[in-house]
């Protein structure tokens, strides 16, 4: 797998799909499309691609396999549509090299989601979970084990908001051959959601295996320069990645979203986070290919 620094992610898969007509206010959200819609996934992979995104994240954050269960598919087919996530960013992909020949091929990051986004309340806004380590081990185990079995380049273990489910996830990690980035959702420029200072998060993973890149997504913009320098200080050889969300305001229970975000502003405050020392750098909710373009003719200027 190679990287070329700093790497250009995508942006909100969400809010793509939104734009393109798709409904997703379900308890899936944008894995009900994994059966119903699968070319609508494969367009807003695309769409970033064309954007300048060097790395686009599957749509798997949502897809485990107590979630695809309780939405009614026996076991076999969740596992299958785990599968699919991978294979349809490979779609992507693969359209996008057939236009672009030349062009060093995209890398695909599985996403692995927090326990939060299989309850479906917003509780990865906050990392209250109360629930075993050993209840969280078997949630997530399944699902890294079925992606690591997939073409994926590595693991996105995002919107991490508790130091247990890191502290899970990181166990769990070990035993992987496949890379991982582990990113957290933050309260404030120095706490995860569940209160823990951030920068005791980072050093405890400094070191870890298979983990090469730490940091932050789906938080405020307003916190993130003051996240990128604490994470910087404890990270190590890590690489630093930050994809905030547009800092609006999310309603978990009419699972819509308030205000709108302005691309100019995001784009500038990305050159501050690379000037700080963030090496991987993209967006999440609300966070569309606009944006994306805006960050990548940014990153040619200096290529330039």
């Amino acid at each position: 797998m190679k990287i070329e620094y700093p790497l250009l992610l995508d942006g909100g898969l969400s809010n793509e799909l939104e734009a393109g007509g798709c409904d997703l206010n379900h308890k899936l959200w944008s894995a009900r499309l994994l059966e119903s819609n699968p070319e609508s996934i494969v367009q807003a992979h695309f769409a970033y691609l064309e954007a300048g995104a060097k790395c686009i994240i599957t749509s798997s954050y949502q897809a485990s396999v107590p979630g695809l269960v309780s939405a009614g598919y026996d076991l076999a087919t969740a596992e299958s549509l785990i599968l699919k996530t991978t294979e349809l960013a490979e779609i992507a992909v693969d359209r996008y090299m057939k236009l672009n020949v030349e062009a060093l091929r995209p890398l695909i990051a599985a996403s692995i989601g927090p326990y939060g986004a299989y309850l479906a309340d917003g509780s990865e806004y906050k990392g209250d979970y109360n629930i075993s380590d050993d209840e969280l081990l078997e949630f997530h185990a399944g699902r890294i084990k079925i992606l690591e079995n997939t073409n994926a380049d590595l693991l996105a273990c995002e919107t991490i908001p508790s130091f247990q489910e890191a502290v899970v996830l990181a166990e769990i990690l070990k035993e992987t051959e496949m890379k991982a980035w582990l990113t957290f959702s933050c309260k404030d420029e120095n706490h995860l959601n569940d209160g823990t200072p951030i920068q005791d998060c980072v050093a405890f993973l400094a070191d870890h295996p298979t983990i090469f890149a730490l940091g932050v997504n789906c938080t405020a913009p307003k916190y993130i320069a003051g996240l990128t320098k604490a994470i910087k200080e404890k990270s190590g050889t890590k690489k630093i990645i930050v994809y905030p969300n547009s800092g609006e305001v999310y309603d978990a229970a009419t699972k819509a979203w308030a205000n709108c975000s302005d691309p100019d502003l995001f784009v500038a405050m990305t050159k501050e986070w690379m000037d700080l020392g963030a090496d991987i750098i993209g967006g999440c909710c609300r966070i569309g290919p606009t944006h994306i373009a805006g960050i990548r003719k940014e990153l040619t200027k200096s290529e330039g």
